[in-house]
């Protein structure tokens, strides 16, 4: 990756903008999610999958209990892509605004709302002297009194939602690959089948139990909830993606 006025010193700090209008700092940590281990979520009439690639960063990693998929409330999850430490650092902000929302009006916070909350502190990160941009792309998941949602957010502090969106270094492949094969009306197992068959696309090797984490919520019970880890063997079976 190239920024060619940077070399001019536009990059070295973040209140500077370059001449063709660019905030190279904001630039450089969309370039962290996009080296990031890959996350995708997906949406239809009937729920919410969230999926999360892990790996091993060294021969004696145990990564069993590495976290990927979040509850951040009983109604919502989320996962990301990018600096680790900058997404637990958000999602555990994300977790005490769903709380205080919940005390406060005594009903779930809607899943917009906690995005753009997100995204305002992401925003502000990009505009002060002294801080730097959270290099971390957060995808929260579930469903509210609006519905099925399901929210991207960016480094720079913008969020869309999406019927079904990818970060990390395989989102190009994620992507294609969901493009072709995406349905509205699949069922929550069906969507889980598809996540991890994109996946599988994307790191174009076989998956393996303790490599992937998945979430999912359902518009019967409307509790998002992280897949058992015998679950999550079953689904790489019908996915087809173990060989």
């Amino acid at each position: 990756m190239s920024f060619m006025p940077a070399a001019m010193g536009y990059d070295r700090a973040l209140t500077i903008f370059s001449p063709d209008g660019k905030l190279y700092q904001v630039e450089y940590a969309a370039e962290a999610v996009r080296r990031g281990w890959t996350s995708l979520g997906l949406r239809s009439e009937h729920g919410i999958v969230l999926i999360a690639e892990r790996r091993k960063v060294a021969p004696l990693h145990d990564v069993s209990n590495l976290e990927k998929v979040f509850i951040v409330d009983s109604h919502i999850g989320a996962t990301f892509s990018g600096l680790g430490h900058d997404g637990r650092v958000l999602i555990d902000y994300a977790r005490l605004i769903a709380v205080r929302h919940k005390l406060t009006f005594d009903e779930p916070i809607d899943i917009e709302f906690l995005a753009r909350t997100i995204c305002d502190i992401k925003q502000a990160y990009t505009q002060q002297g002294g801080v730097r941009p959270f290099g971390v792309s957060l995808i929260f998941g579930g469903i509210d009194k609006k519905g099925i949602e399901l929210v991207k957010t960016e480094p720079s502090g913008l969020y869309f939602r999406y019927n079904g969106v990818a970060a990390g270094a395989g989102e190009q492949a994620v992507l294609s690959y969901l493009e072709k094969h995406y349905s509205s009306n699949l069922t929550v197992e069906e969507l889980i089948v598809l996540g991890l068959r994109a996946l599988r696309a994307a790191l174009e090797e076989p998956l393996k139990p303790e490599r992937v984490e998945i979430g999912l919520i359902d518009v019967s019970t409307k509790v998002f909830r992280k897949a058992l880890a015998e679950e999550v063997l079953t689904f790489l079976e019908k996915a087809g993606v173990t060989t």
